[in-house]
């Protein structure tokens, strides 16, 4: 694949960022693409491996080798053929993706792995820019109805699947706007919404019908669904945060990440922004932040407190300090825990790990400070270190630590499927069936907390088992 000597001729150079003093002014993206030769040169690195494990490190399983080889042979049109025969929104997993594949490339043995997520990304935006991309509506109808509940990454590779398989689909979304984590959950400087926007104009051409503001649970019963429809699938997120349970929590500037990122992303829609603040406005203008979890969430509220003006920002962590560098040996083609320092951790943050928040401070119903204390992990159990308390100022603080699930109350206690030992709706990944007739489950609300890519991932493979429920056989892929 690629050009034989390539790994050896060239060196990897991936793309680049704007000036972090210049990109925290604004909401934009901030990626500098390659012009296309240092595409093609970084395509021809990929190597002509006897096993390609980024096949098993991509959760959708991309061609991977086969698009770089036809990028470097300049052959883009049958590149982005390739790469949505597995992957039916690039354009998302080539900004946002954490690139597993990457870390399996056999070239990342020697810390150059083929820059694999910026060679998906050039070739879908050049799909879109060239005018590839188009409605693929489905030669016949089968007759049968199936509704989607959700619009996140799931629900919408599972609908457009459906839909081009010749069902009637219908998305139920309880936003205003399609998209779930990806409208409301990612930031508009690593994602801009015009991306969501037009999948969703291509999907209703190609039959999907979108159905926003209405909650499965509250403005429509989960019965309706099973009454009108041949099958229903549960794509929704896992939604219940992981909560501070901690003395001064209750205080009004203690506030879930997503609350704070959801509220920006709405000002950029040009939203009302008391519409979009049940709870009052929340901004980091002028204020001492704390960001407490170390993961993305986490990441993107740094990002976003320095773009709002936060005098400063802290993100901690409870889990010790990962190596600056993984062992090999160890843990390749695996992913690998090692130190990851975001685009948004060089725009300015301070950063501490093994730390435990054991009280907020207040004054007069206002958050003042932090109080923590550090920890050691002894064999998995975690052990506070006496006499190493200490306090860290602030005004707000934002709880960015996980999720621990879907949200019961409404839909899926109306729905009555039975729940894993994780409290996640309980499907396999062959047939994706929950414990009720005609009622499927797919992404965050099955697996858990997870990644857009294997949202995806979970949706085709859902969408090919719905299928062929409905049809007794399916042509679609998994």
């Amino acid at each position: 694949m690629g050009k034989e000597t390539g790994f050896l001729e060239y060196e990897r150079k991936d793309r680049t960022y704007a000036d972090p003093k210049e990109r925290v002014r604004h909401y934009k993206e901030f990626v500098v693409p390659h012009p296309e030769p240092d595409l093609r040169l970084q395509a021809a690195r990929c190597m002509d491996c006897g096993i390609p494990y980024c096949h098993n490190g991509c959760p959708v399983n991309n061609l991977i080798p086969d698009w770089n080889h036809l990028v470097y042979e300049a052959d883009w049109r049958n590149a982005l053929d390739v790469l949505h025969s597995t992957n039916n929104f690039p354009e998302f997993t080539g900004r946002i993706c954490p690139a597993p594949c990457e870390a399996a490339c056999t070239l990342n043995i020697v810390d150059q792995p083929v820059t694999i997520k910026s060679i998906e990304c050039a070739i879908v935006d050049r799909g879109w820019n060239e005018g590839w991309i188009v409605p693929e509506p489905p030669v016949e109808r089968t007759g049968k109805r199936v509704a989607v509940v959700g619009s996140g990454p799931a629900g919408l590779a599972c609908a457009q699947q459906l839909a081009r398989a010749g069902h009637s689909v219908t998305v139920f979304e309880k936003s205003d706007r399609l998209g779930g984590l990806l409208r409301y959950g990612i930031p508009d400087f690593k994602m801009e919404k015009h991306l969501v926007n037009r999948r969703a104009v291509q999907m209703e051409a190609e039959g999907v019908t979108f159905r926003t503001s209405t909650e499965v649970g509250v403005d429509v019963s989960f019965a309706s669904l099973r009454e009108n429809f041949d099958a229903v699938v549960l794509a929704g997120g896992a939604e219940e945060p992981r909560r501070l349970l901690i003395p001064g929590a209750e205080l009004p500037g203690v506030r879930l990440a997503m609350e704070f990122l959801t509220q920006q992303n709405k000002r950029n829609a040009g939203d009302d922004e008391v519409r979009a603040a049940p709870r009052g406005s929340l901004v980091a203008t002028g204020k001492r932040v704390i960001v407490i979890g170390g993961g993305d969430t986490g990441s993107d509220c740094v990002g976003t407190s320095n773009r709002q003006g936060a005098t400063s920002v802290v993100q901690l962590e409870i889990m010790p300090r990962p190596p600056e560098k993984e062992d090999k040996a160890l843990t390749w083609p695996d992913w690998p825990l090692k130190l990851r320092t975001s685009t948004s951790h060089q725009e300015g943050a301070d950063r501490d790990w093994s730390v435990l928040a054991k009280r907020v401070m207040g004054e007069g119903g206002e958050v003042t400070g932090l109080e923590c204390v550090r920890v050691e992990w002894r064999g998995g159990q975690m052990e506070e270190v006496a006499g190493s308390e200490f306090v860290i100022p602030a005004d707000l603080i934002l709880l960015a630590m996980g999720f621990t699930g879907p949200v019961k109350a409404g839909l899926l206690d109306q729905s009555g499927v039975a729940y894993d030992a994780r409290g996640n709706v309980a499907a396999d990944t062959l047939r994706y069936a929950t414990s009720e007739e005609k009622v499927f489950a797919c992404g965050d609300m099955r697996r858990g907390q997870s990644l857009v890519v294997w949202a995806i991932r979970e949706g085709r493979q859902a969408a090919r088992a719905v299928d062929e429920a409905l049809m007794g056989v399916s042509e679609l892929p998994r």
